[in-house]
């Protein structure tokens, strides 16, 4: 089902979109450059032009999918992994309204959705305030497996050595319960993370083709940055 409406005489229409049309946003412009896990996939066009989706998927800890209301509810869990909406669109609310349709379109299917603002590019979650997700804390900055410039630690292969570990950077968490009024009564009564305050400050903007730079540690604590 495709949603359209009319702004200042444009055309703008939200609907489901391919894995494969994802592909352009999420490897070369997003500052992250690699594909998720995705089980939704959303989109927004601006007079007939694609340019912004949205993603949602599995986490990749199953420690996070038990940790948000304990095992009854861990196949409920899923992250909004991935946003994005190309430099110089004019809609100021577009990025709010897509993801806006994205839950709308899960709340048949009885989801708690997880998704994080990352304090290493700037971001605070001004997105997901506007969208009415709770705010839960931030986690703390931790470090990982190195196993390559554009890849995940769950992408560890038998084998690889390496004499770093990468900084992950503390993130803002924000959960929203999109289903029925009973399923969001439940989950509620068992979310282990209770709702505080939204956080404030600025909010950086980055532009396409930017990505974070990854940040290295050695055993002896030594830095290393690679701007990739």
């Amino acid at each position: 089902m495709t949603i359209e409406m009319q702004e200042n005489g444009e055309n703008v229409a939200f609907r489901k979109v391919s894995y494969e049309e994802t592909k352009p946003f999420l490897l070369y412009k997003h500052y992250a450059h690699r594909m998720p896990s995705i089980s939704y996939s959303y989109g927004v066009e601006v007079s007939g032009k694609l340019v912004g989706v949205l993603t949602f998927g599995s986490p990749a800890s199953r420690t996070l999918t038990i940790g948000v209301a304990g095992k009854e509810y861990a196949r409920n869990v899923i992250e909004l992994n991935r946003l994005y909406i190309d430099d110089g669109v004019s809609k100021s609310n577009l990025a709010s309204q897509l993801v806006s349709y994205g839950l709308k379109k899960l709340k048949p299917l009885n989801k708690i959705v997880v998704s994080y603002a990352d304090s290493g590019m700037g971001h605070i979650g001004y997105i997901y305030q506007a969208t009415n997700f709770m705010y839960t804390g931030k986690t703390k900055t931790r470090t990982d497996k190195w196993v390559g410039v554009g890849k995940h630690s769950r992408h560890y292969e038998n084998g690889f050595s390496s004499i770093y570990r990468e900084v992950r950077s503390s993130k803002y968490r924000y959960i929203f319960i999109a289903g029925d009024k009973r399923f969001k009564r439940s989950v509620l009564l068992h979310l282990n993370y209770k709702p505080i305050p939204y956080p404030k400050g600025d909010d950086r903007h980055y532009k396409i083709g930017d990505t974070k730079p990854t940040i290295l540690i050695d055993k002896d604590g030594n830095k290393k940055v690679i701007n990739s």
